[in-house]
């Protein structure tokens, strides 16, 4: 059977640490695939038949470092070994669990576990799945959050000593320069005064190379033994090339070529202390990446007001279980979801749907955890809570996003495999033809054009291009309740050129509604009223659709006696001394009433689409009415926008032709295909693909799973809390049909971000190299040196992340 895991690694910098950790999980038997993300640091690995210690060991193999947590879980109610050896299984069964230990005497659990696969609160669940009660705890802090403060940490450290000791260096360095010229150094022996400042300048030079700079002699040093060079490898060869270079003029000047001997120490020590620059002001950058998916996560409240018989009891929420009464007052976060039993008040819903404006909720209507209660107070059931509620499956949908991969993000790891060993024969290349051809001192120039070859190619920006961009959009997305359940449905999406819409429940409320009242010799509020009294003894949704009507308007419904309901025809009623009747039109023609009255209000609806209903009321005609499914308020708007984007636009429905056609007609839809069965929807989407279109199919996420999974892209409409949200790939928590427009011009904008980044960081490559090897040189004397080279290879990265990010400022255009 095959299983799916998710684990934390820590140590990647590059596409070159991405390709390998991938290589080296791959060659694991049982292994299906493993598809890493550099800028979240997991791995997402699917296998069968294999040890999931095997996969770690891969990745201590590959020079990197897996992120295991552990957590100690008291238990309640264990009397025996049976429910010792109970708990282990039920915990040892979860995916990402590596062992689990239960000790009856301390009554506790200890777990070693993928942090990144599963949770304290996961396991604290299956604890109470098997039987017994898992004692709360404090809220566990964010592993990876806490992971990137200490790592911001030590980068700061190593960087502000880096700086302190290369500002003095490059003084005496330039002093030295300035003082003694190059002249001296021609000889190919080091002068007395030189040799002291030469002295000085390993003594600063040396701890910020080998000690703030020891990441990247360690990475790279294991990048190479593995055969898989990548940024850190190039860095240790560029700043040790330097510094060993240096020292071994320092000491065996006579040595060198006339003029040759040249000292680099400031150049090693600039070159890391560059690279640790633009490194922390990344990290910076990276952390807000993924800050809408951190911030969800910390939404949901740390205690929960329950109500016990002897009173309301506050309690941890994690300890919160499924039936549980709670108590929450006006203004508080909604601990778990549920559903309301008592009370009523308006709830702030924008963390799960997008929508701004607060939700009315009354009895036996749901709740979701971490949203805000208005003003007034209520009681709910808890009926999920922990992993199972909606916030959990919000986060874990934009997680498995963020961790997969575009294939435009595949092509760009295949080339990142072969760059970095590429540029290292380029650079090889470029000092052997220096050393050649090159003007006097050639071994200087040689070494100073090599040097800055691989440093200015560094690949960092191009493992960045893809991972972040994804990670702020499908961040931005859940903020606006639109969640892509795939990374690569987000790439799909944005090359969609033909929208399929569902009628019901996409464009339409999706359940029926009084649309049109036409009355006749007294009020509409009389006449409805007159048609509700009768139809509140109907179980028909048509009757329900009335009585609903009245209520709304605040019609007071007196009881009807002798009713009477023809299946097919109407129903009819005596209500003080009237006989009154509901139906189609060939029921008022059983029952002998004239309808000439209502002849153009009922022409004018059937125009419309709408089948029209009379009312009579002892025998003579009293109204016209129609009930149907109503068009959404901003449907017509949404099927603009999509229009403006360029798009085609299909209504595809199982409706009758004439009422399709009106609604076609009325949101300026140009293609209607009706009354189609759930085949009939799959062969018309596979019509448009073998026609050349890419297609995204929006529906119900339930009745039309078919269709949604036929599609290139199929998108999941719902409320937030009754959604299918395994139907489509993109799941949209919101009713409201401009999400799909915003759904689209958000996967546009990240997919046209990303290519932006991959321009930047090959172009950037492919412009520099040449000037670094020193191509233009003959031509125009430019030789650049390996300081700016770090410095540019910093500021490429930072420009790929600082771009990626801009996606946070995205807006759904406010409708006009």
């Amino acid at each position: 059977m095959t299983e799916e895991v998710r684990i934390g690694v820590t140590g990647m910098t590059c596409a070159s640490c991405v390709a390998r950790v991938e290589r080296a999980i791959a060659r694991q038997p049982g292994v299906e695939s493993a598809l890493v993300n550099l800028a979240a640091e997991t791995a997402v690995v699917r296998f069968a038949g294999t040890a999931v210690p095997l996969l770690l060991d891969a990745v201590r193999a590959a020079g990197y470092e897996p992120v295991l947590a552990s957590a100690t879980i008291g238990i309640e109610g264990m009397t025996c070994a049976s429910c010792v050896a109970r708990v282990e299984r039920a915990i040892q069964a979860l995916p990402g669990v590596l062992s689990a230990s239960v000790n009856l005497s301390t009554e506790t659990a200890t777990v070693e576990f993928l942090a990144a696969s599963v949770s304290r609160e996961r396991i604290s669940q299956v604890i109470r799945e098997a039987g017994y009660e898992p004692l709360a705890a404090q809220p566990a802090p964010d592993e990876a959050g806490v992971r990137q403060a200490a790592a911001l940490v030590g980068l700061r450290r190593d960087l502000l000593a880096a700086v302190v000791l290369t500002l003095p260096l490059v003084f005496v360095s330039m002093g030295r320069m300035l003082w003694f010229g190059h002249a001296d150094m021609s000889h190919g022996t080091v002068p007395a005064p030189v040799t002291f400042w030469g002295w000085l300048e390993l003594i600063l030079a040396t701890p910020v190379v080998l000690w703030a700079g020891r990441r990247f002699l360690i990475s790279g040093w294991r990048e190479l033994r593995h055969l898989s060079p990548g940024m850190n490898s190039l860095v240790m060869l560029g700043s040790g090339a330097a510094y060993l270079y240096s020292v071994a003029v320092l000491i065996l000047p006579g040595r060198f070529p006339p003029g040759t001997a040249n000292l680099y120490f400031e150049a090693s020590a600039v070159i890391v202390t560059f690279i640790l620059l633009g490194r922390y002001l990344e990290a910076l950058a990276k952390g807000r990446t993924s800050e809408a998916i951190r911030r969800l996560m910390h939404l949901q409240p740390h205690s929960a007001r329950v109500v016990r018989p002897e009173g309301e009891a506050e309690i941890p929420a994690a300890a919160v279980v499924p039936g549980d009464l709670i108590a929450v007052r006006p203004g508080e976060r909604i601990p778990v979801d549920g559903t309301l039993t008592e009370g009523g008040s308006h709830v702030d819903e924008s963390m799960i749907s997008g929508e701004s404006l607060p939700v009315r909720k009354g009895p036996g209507d749901p709740v979701v955890g971490a949203t805000v209660n208005g003003t007034g107070a209520f009681r709910y059931r808890a009926t999920r809570v922990g992993a199972d509620m909606m916030l959990a499956q919000i986060v874990r949908l934009v997680e498995d996003a963020q961790a997969g991969k575009l294939p435009i993000q595949r092509t760009a790891d295949r080339i990142a495999a072969v760059f970095v060993p590429t540029v290292m024969a380029v650079s090889l290349l470029t000092f052997l033809t220096w050393l050649w051809v090159g003007p006097a001192p050639a071994l200087a120039h040689a070494f100073v054009a090599a040097v800055s070859v691989l440093l200015i190619a560094c690949p960092c920006a191009m493992g960045l291009a893809t991972p972040t961009a994804i990670m702020v959009g499908t961040g931005r997305g859940a903020a606006l309740g639109i969640l892509f359940r795939r990374g690569d449905a987000l790439e799909t999406l944005a090359r969609v050129d033909q929208v399929v819409l569902d009628k019901t429940g996409t464009l339409t409320e999706g359940r029926p509604a009084l649309t049109d009242l036409a009355a006749f010799g007294m009020t509409e509020d009389a006449a409805l009223a007159l048609a509700a009294v009768v139809e509140q003894h109907s179980e028909h949704p048509i009757g329900t659709a009335l009585v609903q009507a009245a209520r709304a308007r605040g019609l007071v419904l007196a009881a009807a006696t002798e009713v009477e309901a023809v299946p097919g025809f109407g129903i009819r009623a005596r209500l003080d001394g009237i006989l009154v009747a509901v139906g189609a039109a060939r029921y008022m023609d059983r029952l002998g009433v004239a309808l000439a009255a209502g002849a153009a209000s009922a022409e004018r609806l059937a125009d419309a689409g709408k089948s029209p209903l009379y009312l009579a009321a002892d025998g003579q005609l009293a109204a016209v009415l129609a009930v149907a499914d109503p068009v959404k308020a901003g449907s017509r708007a949404a099927v603009a926008r999509l229009h403006d984007l360029g798009l085609s636009v299909t209504l595809l429905t199982g409706d009758g032709s004439r009422t399709a056609a009106a609604v076609a007609r009325h949101l300026n839809i140009e293609q209607v295909v009706a009354e189609a069965l759930p085949t009939d929807k799959i062969a018309e989407i596979k019509r448009l693909q073998a026609a050349g279109h890419r297609v995204a199919f929006v529906g119900d996420g339930i009745n039309d799973a078919p269709a949604l999974v036929q599609a290139d892209v199929g998108i999941a409409m719902g409320s937030g809390t009754a959604i299918a949200v395994e139907a489509g790939e993109v799941v949209l928590m919101t009713a409201d049909p401009a999400a799909i427009a915003d759904a689209i011009a958000l996967a546009r904008r990240t997919l046209g971000t990303i290519r932006g980044n991959f321009f930047w960081a090959y172009g950037y490559n492919v412009a520099l190299i040449p000037l670094a090897a020193g191509v233009f040189y003959p031509l125009t004397g430019w030789l650049l040196n390996p300081m700016i080279a770090a410095a540019a290879m910093s500021v490429s990265s930072l420009f790929v992340v600082a771009n990626s990010l801009r996606l946070r400022r995205f807006r759904s255009p406010v409708p006009m």
